[in-house]
């Protein structure tokens, strides 16, 4: 009877091996995860100025037609101007809170504004986005009451932080 011999060869991976690959995955991961997180906030922010800013065209026609005011409500609020239900505009329990009332807009000059609600990260929560209008029709931008965690890479290229430009 002869034997038949097997080859055993490598049957898996040695432990060490294993170790090496999780340590990988670890670091990738530290690395990974707060890069996600500050693109995830700077999104946000984004998000609301960009919604905010949409409402620029209707308060500007508003004051070409010489609509000041909504007769029923007073200043221009979202309902005259337009503004239909979305993110921003939810003003329930962790959405951002959005005050699109125009006021002083006789006088061609107010403000809008958006402020980041609780289901945001959590560095940019409470975050105010203000926009602007001079009474020489020029709009500017300001982002205050942010939380420490706040970085100046959120801020919109046109926006100022505090008043100072970042």
């Amino acid at each position: 009877m002869q034997k038949i011999q097997m080859n055993k060869g490598q049957q898996g991976f040695t432990l060490i091996e294993l170790m090496i690959v999780v340590a990988i995955i670890g670091i990738l991961a530290a690395i990974a995860i707060p890069q996600y997180q500050d693109y995830t906030a700077r999104a946000q922010v984004n998000r609301a100025y960009g919604e905010l800013s949409s409402l620029k065209t209707a308060v500007e026609e508003h004051l070409v037609r010489g609509k000041y005011t909504d007769s029923a409500t007073g200043p221009m609020n979202a309902a005259s101007l337009g503004r239909v239900a979305s993110n921003v505009t939810e003003d329930n329990a962790g959405a951002d809170t959005f005050v699109p009332a125009f006021l002083n807009a006789n006088a061609g000059q107010g403000s809008i504004l958006v402020i980041m609600g609780g289901d945001a990260s959590a560095a940019v929560t409470n975050a105010t986005i203000t926009l602007s209008r001079a009474a020489d029709g020029t709009w500017s931008c300001d982002i205050t009451t942010v939380p420490a965690s706040f970085k100046n890479s959120y801020v919109p290229s046109s926006c100022t932080l505090n008043g100072v430009a970042v």
